[in-house]
């Protein structure tokens, strides 16, 4: 491996911050951080691309940043998708097994899935992603691996996931104008569940939430496989304008004071401390209760997770849920929002910070460098073996263990 195909790199372009992530691949399969770039976000509304300069200099000032502490030149990245242009959906094919002896083979595979990613998609769709769940073969199911096992009928459920090709082009070009290219597209969801899920959650059932500054992102897990993704169009943005409005200060101010002194649960603050706000039009700031903060946070944080338990509910998969929820992003570092969460969900809550990687792992140990983390760690899984193109998430928990060369064929 020359020494250039060492490093992977994964760009986190969110609301509110763009985060670079520099990894080097050892000899020994390791993975180590070596290089870490973040700058404000703008020009990105909720994933999409709204102003294409600012958004350039902000990915250029996050890749400078990381090119500098990793002491490497970037010349390309994993880029994160999110936003509530991505939808996804599951989908099943089936084919009759082709070969005389009725054995399973590669081709045979290739086609179920290609029959799965048959559907229509409306205009000015595409893929993203086509996962793979599981495979039945002749009414048998829950298989993992079918090649190599005989059977007249081969069905395989898959999860895709799309998104707006506009949208999908204007962030890809926004990276292209800061002077790197775009390896591979990965969705956040995947992405984060790369850095925080361990095998065990994801084969018992977990909803994996990204709550960022723009959108909430979410994906459900179980029997190892991506059953369900989603996507609300609500962050941790909408906690800063509540405490504008609320407290009477400028959105900068809000945003120190939301990181500084918030607390998404009142019951958990004592009604004697106190905070500084700065006012609006050069008035002097004012001294007032941090309890006043978490009158406001807390309607809004209990919002949210209102809001996603219905969805969750809606999709069926409120009882598949043993390992509970795993938090990330930029949000679930306030004080109190696992506590709320668990209020409201009555299941086992953590906050996800990224594991299994060494390096600077200390400086990335925080739930809003998850899906940056788990760019380069999802680089780094696909990565072995093929330093080729590497589109598409061929690979999945249990079944892609098994099936990753394979999948990497034709994704």
């Amino acid at each position: 491996m020359s020494r250039r195909e060492r490093y992977l790199v994964g760009l986190d372009v969110g609301t509110s911050k763009v985060a670079a992530i520099v990894g080097e691949m050892l000899d020994d399969g390791a993975l180590d951080i070596i290089g870490l770039g973040t700058a404000d976000s703008q020009g990105i509304r909720r994933g999409v691309v709204v102003n294409l300069e600012l958004a350039v200099d902000s990915i250029k000032k996050a890749i400078d940043e990381a090119e500098l502490t990793a002491g490497i030149e970037i010349d390309s990245v994993h880029l994160g998708l999110s936003g509530a242009h991505v939808k996804g959906f599951n989908s099943r094919g089936v084919v009759a097994v082709a070969g005389k002896n009725r054995e399973i083979t590669r081709e045979d595979v290739r086609r179920a899935i290609d029959a799965a990613k048959g559907v229509a998609l409306p205009s000015g769709r595409e893929i993203l992603h086509v996962l793979p769940q599981d495979f039945v073969v002749d009414e048998q199911d829950g298989i993992g691996a079918p090649i190599g096992m005989t059977g007249a009928r081969l069905e395989v459920n898959v999860h895709i996931v799309t998104g707006s090709a506009s949208s999908t082009q204007n962030i890809v070009a926004c990276v292209n104008r800061a002077g790197v290219t775009v390896l591979d597209t990965v969705l956040e969801q995947l992405a984060a569940s790369e850095a925080v899920l361990t095998a065990d959650e994801k084969e018992l059932g977990v909803a994996l939430v990204d709550i960022g500054g723009g959108t909430t992102d979410f994906a459900i897990f179980e029997r190892g496989s991506l059953w369900h993704t989603g996507v609300l169009a609500i962050g941790g943005d909408h906690f800063t304008n509540d405490i504008a409005v609320g407290l009477r200060t400028p959105i900068p101010d809000a945003e120190k004071i939301k990181r500084r002194c918030g607390c998404a649960l009142s019951a958990m603050v004592d009604e004697e401390e106190t905070m500084e706000v700065a006012s609006v039009g050069g008035r002097k700031p004012r001294v007032m209760s941090r309890r006043i903060l978490a009158d406001i946070l807390q309607p809004r944080a209990e919002e949210i997770f209102h809001l996603l338990w219905d969805e969750i509910r809606r999709a069926g998969y409120e009882k598949s849920l043993n390992s509970g929820i795993v938090l990330t992003g930029g949000a679930p570092i306030l004080d109190g929002m696992a506590e709320i969460a668990e209020q409201i969900f009555d299941l086992p809550i953590r906050r996800g910070c990224p594991a299994g990687v060494g390096g600077l792992a200390d400086h990335v140990n925080s739930p809003a460098f998850a899906t940056a983390v788990g760019l380069v760690m999802y680089a780094h899984r696909n990565h072995i073996g093929e330093p080729a193109r590497l589109i598409g998430a061929g690979a999945f928990g249990r079944v892609a263990g098994r099936l990753r060369g394979l999948f990497k064929e034709f994704f």
